[in-house]
């Protein structure tokens, strides 16, 4: 029960209520006004509020669709006809709890009460708007507002919204959040992995299906067979409920008592509103490919003329309370029009956009000790150091980052009772519990979001792969989503994604692939990729501690072949400093990783040629002052890396050098990489494939130019 209202959750008594949607809308053939409205125990104040709130976004959009023709906005996705639902969930929400709206919901940014003037300095794209000039449309957020922005990849959206669900759960708050998506998204692999996530977790999530009959130009049968989206509730082993998402009322109560449903069983819900679109997917589109007799049919059923002429019939508003609420409206909305068309003078700086890719690092003063030099620190002797594995060290980085963060959750696969397929997160949950130590179902996609949906609520995340081939199933959410997301609207992704890379073990083409170069080139990542224990350790608690998206690769056969001294105590490596291995004078090899043994194991075995080897350690950013240092002493540079030569880090590197050093080379720069093929099974054929083999090769090419 809410304010009076009683909203059922048996699926029997809403479709009774919702008998006008026993068949798809795009079957549906005219029939006039329909629309029936339950006052209920609504005042006469809160109805006329539901009214404005549901005209305000009318009204401001007509202005837009104006503009839109004057050539002052550049790009406009039509909401109307659809008002209702954004207008009526959003009011059914708590203030502070959060939001992912989509293009067509301008009625839940109106309904947050964000100023028109600074929504419309966002949608000329002016400096003083929401994203600073960076973001189109409704793809942005607002902490202030509690509302996520968008991506244009739309599923997406829903698996963020388990994330903070997710986050309301750990700290015990009595919140629920609101997930909007289109009934084309609903064909999406995220719509799966969201949803399932959010049952099998028991997450307050209200997933909300805006069915307006088309995706762009798709119509609905082209992207479903059930009877209804809300079906689709049953797969997942949660309710679901398909309502008129035309009439504000019937919105209102049902998100509400969702709301008060979720609160109460701890348990996602999923709300399929009926609606139309009656202008295209975006402005320029148009509406030929959609049947004349449709917009027959739904014209009737405009969501804020039927409500209007209730409102008038019940005597709760008068025709001149109409008029005035309008004049009222209309002059508020050109005066912050007004004010927005007044343009920010824009001083552009290349210096200030890369300086928003990142969030700004803080320092954890007091319990993080950072190492900058490795074998000056261990000589100091203020460490307790003892011999490590490399899989200890990270091991022991995990662990000592829980004692140290208290919001910091760990997920995977099989990183519970089973301690992960590598044993690397074993002994956590006895130590830590189930909430912060959680298996995961077998959905990278979707568990990446909710880890950025944690990092909205102030949460950190560690994400474990179970191999790193695997991340291209969430490969998405991390370059649209994670990376962009403190450029577009200052929200940082407080995420680490443990990625056990590599080949050498022969576990052919789909376990061993070096992929880091994918995630090099997208801005707003970082890339951390560890050779010995002691880093290992370091750059893990180095990248737990950081506000930015962090992807750490661990080498698979170094695990338990690799071992070195580790400090006892808790402390980090830098990112972004590489660190010289060996001094020389002949040549420079500049490598990461497994490279780094190679180069040391060659090395080792030709010490009539003097080597200076570089480990970059963490690959974006990168250490381009150790670079040249190295690059000055030699002048001969030989980049080593295990992924394939096609677009590896070694062309970025290679190609860096010869514009910045090339005064100071004897020879060209060369890369030794590996085959430009698959990782193959057999162990033959894979020592063939990597880099290693030519090794010896690259080196003589480069001592005789």
């Amino acid at each position: 029960m809410y304010a009076g209202i009683t909203f059922s959750i048996k699926r029997k008594a809403i479709k009774k209520h919702n008998r006008h949607f026993d068949k798809p809308a795009y079957f549906r053939k005219p029939t006039g006004s329909y629309m029936r409205f339950d006052q209920k125990n609504f005042t006469p104040v809160q109805l006329e509020q539901f009214y404005r709130s549901l005209l305000l976004p009318r009204m401001t959009e007509e202005k837009m669709l104006l503009l839109l023709r004057q050539g002052k906005v550049s790009k406009w996705f039509s909401g109307i006809g659809q008002e209702a639902i954004a207008v009526g969930a959003t009011l059914a929400m708590d203030d502070d709890e959060w939001i992912m709206p989509l293009h067509r919901n301008l009625g839940v940014f109106t309904t947050r009460n964000m100023p028109l003037a600074k929504l419309f300095m966002q949608w000329q794209g002016q400096k003083n708007g929401y994203s600073n000039g960076r973001e189109r449309s409704f793809h942005f957020g607002s902490r202030e507002h509690h509302i996520c922005g968008m991506i244009s990849h739309l599923g997406s959206q829903l698996s963020v919204a388990d994330g903070v669900a997710l986050s309301y759960r750990l700290g015990e708050k009595n919140k629920t959040v609101l997930a909007f998506c289109g009934e084309g998204a609903t064909s999406e692999g995220d719509f799966h992995e969201a949803l399932n996530i959010a049952a099998v977790w028991d997450l307050p999530v209200i997933f909300l299906v805006e069915n307006n009959g088309y995706g762009l130009s798709t119509p609905v049968e082209e992207q479903f067979r059930c009877d209804s989206i809300a079906d689709k509730a049953k797969g997942y082993g949660i309710e679901g409920v398909q309502i008129d998402g035309n009439n504000i009322l019937t919105v209102y109560d049902t998100i509400r008592g969702v709301r008060e449903y979720c609160l109460n069983h701890k348990k996602p819900y999923l709300v399929e509103c009926m609606t139309f679109r009656m202008r295209g997917h975006e402005e320029a589109s148009g509406t030929k490919y959609i049947p004349e007799e449709l917009f027959a049919a739904w014209k009737p059923k405009d969501p804020v003329l039927n409500f209007e002429q209730w409102l008038l019939q019940q005597n709760i508003l008068t025709t001149t309370d109409i008029e005035s609420i309008k004049t009222e409206f209309k002059n508020h909305i050109d005066t912050e029009i007004e004010k927005g068309l007044i343009p920010a003078k824009i001083t552009v700086s290349a210096q200030e956009e890369l300086d928003a890719v990142y969030a700004e690092q803080i320092t954890f003063g007091g319990f993080t000790t950072a190492i900058t030099d490795n074998d000056a620190a261990l000589e100091q002797g203020r460490f307790t150091v003892r011999e490590k594995r490399f899989v200890d060290a990270i091991s022991e980085g995990i662990y000592q980052s829980m004692l140290t963060h208290n919001n910091l959750v760990v997920m995977g696969q099989d990183i519970a009772e089973y301690g992960g397929v590598f044993k690397v997160t074993e002994g956590l949950l006895n130590k830590f519990g189930k909430n912060r130590v959680r298996n995961t179902p077998l959905c990278e996609s979707g568990i990446i979001g909710t880890a950025l949906g944690l990092s909205i609520e102030g949460y950190k995340s560690l994400v474990e792969m179970q191999f790193a081939d695997f991340v291209t199933v969430g490969f998405n959410q991390i370059v649209n989503n994670l990376a962009k997301i403190h450029y577009r609207w200052g929200q940082n992704a407080d995420v680490v994604i443990r990625m056990p890379t590599g080949a050498g073990v022969s576990a052919g083409p789909f376990h061993s692939q070096s992929n880091e170069a994918w995630f090099v080139h997208t801005p707003g990542l970082k890339v951390v990729y560890p050779s010995n224990p002691m880093d290992a350790k370091g750059l893990l608690i180095a990248a737990v501690n950081d506000l930015n998206p962090v992807m750490f690769f661990e080498h698979k056969a170094l695990y338990r072949s690799i071992s070195g001294p580790v400090p006892e105590e808790h402390y980090e490596i830098p990112i972004g400093k590489a660190r010289r291995v060996e001094e020389g004078e002949d040549i420079s090899i500049i490598t990461y990783g497994a490279g780094v043994h190679w180069a040391l194991g060659y090395a080792a075995q030709h010490t009539d040629t003097s080597f200076d080897i570089l480990d970059l350690r963490s690959l974006l950013p990168l250490d381009y002052d150790a670079i040249r240092d190295s690059v000055s002493r030699t002048g001969r540079i030989l980049v080593l890396h295990e992924d394939t030569l096609m677009g590896g880090i070694g062309a970025e590197i290679s190609a860096w050098i010869q514009e910045n050093c090339f005064s100071l080379l004897d020879a060209p720069v060369m890369r030794c990489a590996s085959l430009n093929t698959p990782v193959p099974f057999n162990t033959d054929l894979e020592k063939n494939f990597l880099a290693k083999s030519r090794l010896h090769e690259y080196i003589q090419r480069l001592i005789h130019y």
